[in-house]
């Protein structure tokens, strides 16, 4: 079993830690540490026990918030799977049918007869200038 050396606010310690967790051991303290630069900053020098309960109180308290902020965003997510299940399974919407309008035969018959008429018009009148 390892042991490491950390400092917490300014004192140093040594403790043991399983194999290959030495690095968490090292994230703790720095974190402990962190709280414990506060304190020393914001009261000074005070006895190592109460450093210590009042860092790992200020550090408690922050992960009480986290905690509570986990809880309230898996609530979310979990509000947002149901949702998401009950629309996969709702039924597919029905088709909508769309009617796409259709000009009648009567009336292409008519307006191609007309162009056909408008070409013979400019011919003639073509054939005019040019004559």
């Amino acid at each position: 079993m390892p042991e490491i050396d950390i400092e917490i606010g300014g004192r140093s310690f040594q403790v043991s830690c399983q194999e290959g967790e030495e690095h968490y051991l090292y994230s703790a303290a720095k974190m402990l540490d962190d709280e414990a630069t506060v304190l020393s900053a914001q009261i000074g020098r005070i006895p190592e026990p109460r450093m210590l309960l009042m860092a790992g109180l200020m550090l408690a308290d922050k992960t009480a918030g986290l905690e509570d902020k986990l809880r309230e965003i898996e609530d979310q997510l979990a509000g947002k799977d149901a949702e998401l299940e009950q629309l996969r399974n709702m039924p597919p919407p029905e088709p909508e049918r769309v009617e796409v309008p259709v000009v009648p035969t009567s009336v292409t018959d008519t307006l191609a007869e007309i162009a056909a008429r408008a070409e013979a018009l400019a011919e003639t009148i073509d054939g005019q200038k040019a004559g």
